[in-house]
């Protein structure tokens, strides 16, 4: 494991963390959208089967539980425990677009056609938007809180620090995943407007507002 991967995983835990402890401290995922995180959810679920069928190592496979519990607590906060603060009214992405596109693309460009490629495929087109209702709902809403920004920046982050990871493998091992950085990239792209709100506006102590 090289720096760069190392540093997107730390980035991504740290992501995580933030949410939990966002939902957990003020007892409320206003401004959160729980469809963005049934979807990292469901991204997880799928692409981590192999936990029970392989074994890389203590961090890999520490990660993944990880990850898989994290994904399921936070989606059981916002729908069950603190429900009645979840703003559904703003959380309307119609996340069948997403899902459909995911589905059609893993049975297409896969790089074996078995049932647990399909679907670490399918987890990887889908993590690259699974984003989008977040990003959309703070559209509708026009601000973001500054903890979230915080979950937003670091989650770009490590989707950043991870195309570095894969420059270096290249060059060191000439190892290429074409499904995996052309989704990557894509999913990198889709932070680049809040990237650049969140050094003008939140690093400075502004709030963050968006145009609705």
């Amino acid at each position: 494991m090289n720096l760069f991967r190392l540093c997107g995983d730390v980035s991504h835990l740290i992501a995580i963390i933030i949410l939990l402890l966002k939902i957990w401290k003020t007892r409320s995922c206003a401004g959160i959208s729980g469809k963005s995180q049934a979807l990292f959810a469901m991204v997880f679920c799928t692409r981590y089967l192999d936990l029970v069928m392989s074994f890389v190592s203590v961090y890999n496979t520490s990660m993944k539980v990880i990850y898989i519990g994290c994904s399921v607590g936070t989606c059981y906060l916002i729908f069950m425990k603190f429900k009645p603060t979840y703003d559904s009214n703003h959380d309307t992405f119609r996340v069948e677009f997403l899902l459909g596109p995911c589905v059609i693309l893993a049975l297409i460009v896969n790089h074996q056609f078995s049932f647990t490629e399909i679907l670490w495929t399918f987890s990887i087109y889908l993590e690259a938007g699974a984003i989008l209702p977040q990003l959309f709902m703070m559209s509708k809403t026009g601000e973001a809180e500054t903890i979230t920004s915080h979950y937003l920046f670091m989650l770009g982050a490590y989707r950043g620090l991870y195309i570095l990871n894969w420059i270096y493998r290249f060059h060191t091992e000439s190892f290429f995943d074409p499904i995996a950085v052309v989704a990557g990239c894509v999913q990198t792209v889709l932070y680049i407007d809040f990237f650049y709100l969140y050094v003008t506006k939140v690093l400075k102590g502004k709030s963050l507002v968006l145009p609705c």
